[in-house]
């Protein structure tokens, strides 16, 4: 469908709330499901079967083209491939649910990095977390490690790694129209990491760009792992919690 045609459809659902208008856009734009199934296969198969992830993403297709604004400067196939990749990552997360003690450690660990930090008036040691977390430094490091794991796969959403679609599969897009929304998708996380403060940008960037592991990253920085560990995790919150206002302004 042109551009204009599918703006016309956006105009009239706004303007009536017609669920059929509505309707006749998702229909549209299944090549968006379709792609957003075929690219995150290899995540999802150990845990579901492609009805449910499909089943998802088209509830997410739905709510992107009721939540769309076509004012705001940012194409419909980009907001909804956004939504409906970012609707399947979370189901895949539930899917692969982190345990309950690593998320309790993660939280833990960040009180006490604060209360340390405070009371120090400097980074503390991982022994001075460790003996105020009632652990052994052995121990720390290992849920410290469990707890940054568990936040790969968000960031694998926010880089849309696998953007290109296999050879053999039609997703719907043009060549131009797909580098059109990839150009977009990656402005989107620049102007997010932007907004991180100058460790986290070089975690980041140290990490998934330049593919130093955590003690590598701790050396470069002077700062033990498990401060690593802590600062990517946050980094890739903050990076999710702006990627996300972003689409619901």
């Amino acid at each position: 469908m042109r551009t204009d045609d599918m703006s016309e459809l956006f105009c009239t659902y706004r303007r009536t709330g017609d669920k059929a208008v509505r309707n006749e856009i998702v229909m549209q734009s299944m090549h968006i499901v379709r792609y957003a199934v075929i690219s995150t296969r290899n995540m999802f198969l150990r845990f579901t079967d492609e009805d449910d992830i499909s089943n998802e993403a088209v509830l997410a297709l739905i709510s992107a083209a009721e939540s769309f604004v076509p004012e705001k400067n940012v194409r419909f196939e980009t907001y909804a491939s956004i939504k409906v990749r970012g609707a399947i990552i979370d189901y895949i997360r539930r899917m692969d649910s982190v345990p309950r003690g690593v998320r309790r450690f993660a939280k833990e660990y960040d009180n006490a990095f604060s209360l340390l930090y405070a009371q120090l008036d400097r980074e503390p040691t991982r022994e001075e977390l460790a003996h105020h977390m009632g652990m052994t430094v052995e121990k720390l490091d290992s849920y410290a490690l469990k707890a940054a794991a568990s936040h790969t796969l968000s960031f694998e959403e926010l880089l849309f790694s696998g953007f290109e679609a296999p050879n053999d599969q039609k997703d719907g897009f043009s060549e131009a129209e797909r580098r059109l929304m990839l150009e977009e998708r990656r402005k989107l996380l620049a102007q997010a990491i932007e907004q991180l403060s100058d460790k986290e940008r070089t975690v980041i960037t140290l990490y998934y760009y330049e593919k130093l592991r955590y003690s590598e990253i701790a050396d470069v920085l002077k700062i033990s792992e498990s401060r690593v560990c802590q600062i990517h995790s946050k980094a890739v919150e903050k990076l999710r919690k702006s990627m996300a206002e972003y689409l619901e302004q």
